[in-house]
């Protein structure tokens, strides 16, 4: 069962009014950009014909009335529909109206409604980062770069306002398979810029849709290739292969694409499951043969140290003395050994203790010396 196409999104949907028409002055379906500036431009024309024609007839409120209010109401309309058609249509009913009410002092406001709306239509601001794609009876006329521009009246139309910044664009590869036939969800952005405004206006109808969409075929073409481990250990080669396939392709239309850039990959839950145990049981095999490695290095140390105790009892009875010390000094506790390890390092059950440095509980060291009358004759006559 094929997936549902997704629906169209509108590019103005999640604008502020003042940024949706700005947007839409700049995409092909508007034939000008009616900005403050031209706002501002047109009311004065109309104050001055105001004031030319109070100066040639007597005062009437109605005509300040009519001259103001088709001023603010023509600047409205412009604003919002910036196209031709509108300084056409709306100019002819209100020199209509002008007509009707004026007549027949009307000449001097039929002639500011027609200077008006012609002047502060023509006069264009493309801004520092723009190039404007003018086109005259559709065919293409000229690049203007940034400031003021002026165009002819109704002949002319400014194709697209195009932005020569770099742009960053999000895409994604919904439910792609990789080389192991493991599905991948993989989300990416590209940096990319216009260099040349008029290949991307008039060789591709909309270049900013035909970019987006080839990042994302690029990006399904790159996950078809890999495997899940390259691809999740070498996001920057499939970042790098996709910015050169998306570059060759988009040079044509005048866009440099200059890096792509992975941003997460999600892979199902059962087998992000499945990896997790895998790493796990990997880290537990490890663990065991450093362990094992471990264990056969101290069977050799072992072995060499035996060595130098193999024909020197000597030796080996001081080691057996200083471990069985080490242990009541730090652990503090009886440690029983062999009655025969005892024989062998000449320990007795009172001297052995005094020789560890412990006093019996109970006895002075005085009282732990023998009496002379147990020692030799020998022993007592050197004392």
């Amino acid at each position: 069962m094929s997936p549902l196409p997704s629906p169209k999104v509108n590019p103005f949907a999640k604008l502020s009014p003042g940024q949706a028409l700005d947007r839409f002055a700049a995409s092909l379906r508007a034939d000008f950009r009616f900005a403050p500036l031209n706002a501002l431009l047109l009311i004065a024309v109309f104050v001055a014909g105001l004031a030319i024609h109070l100066s040639l007839y007597p005062f009437s409120p109605r005509v300040v009335l009519l001259f103001m209010g088709s001023a603010l109401a023509l600047a409205v309309i412009l604003r919002l529909t910036q196209v031709w058609e509108s300084v056409v249509i709306f100019g002819t009913a209100d020199c209509l109206l002008a007509y009707l009410e004026l007549r027949p002092e009307s000449e001097v406001l039929l002639a500011t409604v027609i200077v008006a709306l012609l002047a502060s239509s023509s006069v264009q601001i493309a801004w520092q980062w723009e190039r404007a794609v003018v086109l005259r009876f559709g065919k293409f006329q000229a690049l203007r770069k940034p400031g003021v521009f002026a165009m002819a009246p109704v002949i002319d139309k400014v194709a697209r306002f195009v932005d020569q910044r770099i742009r960053v664009t999000d895409f994604s590869a919904e439910m792609t398979l990789t080389s192991d036939t493991v599905p991948v969800n993989v989300d990416a952005i590209a940096f990319w810029v216009v260099w040349d405004a008029q290949k991307a206006v008039l060789e591709v109808e909309q270049f900013e849709d035909a970019v987006i969409l080839s990042a994302q075929t690029a990006l399904r073409n790159g996950i078809g290739k890999s495997d899940l481990a390259n691809l999740l250990s070498e996001r920057d080669r499939l970042g790098h292969e996709i910015q050169k396939v998306l570059d060759e392709k988009t040079s044509a239309w005048g866009v440099t694409t200059q890096a792509v850039e992975i941003r997460d990959i999600i892979i199902p839950k059962d087998l992000e499951d499945a990896m997790s145990r895998q790493a796990q049981a990997e880290r537990e095999r490890q663990s065991r043969i450093i362990l094992g490695t471990a264990e056969t290095e101290i069977a050799e140390k072992f072995a060499r140290a035996s060595l130098h105790y193999k024909d020197n009892p000597v030796a080996l009875h001081l080691r057996a003395m200083n471990m069985v010390y080490e242990g009541l000094r730090q652990k503090g506790s009886m440690i029983i050994v062999p009655s025969t390890a005892v024989e062998t390092m000449g320990l007795g059950a009172l001297g052995g203790l005094t020789a560890f440095g412990r006093d019996v509980p109970g006895r002075s060291r005085e009282s732990s010396q023998p009496p002379e009358e147990a020692l030799p004759p020998q022993a007592a006559e050197g004392r």
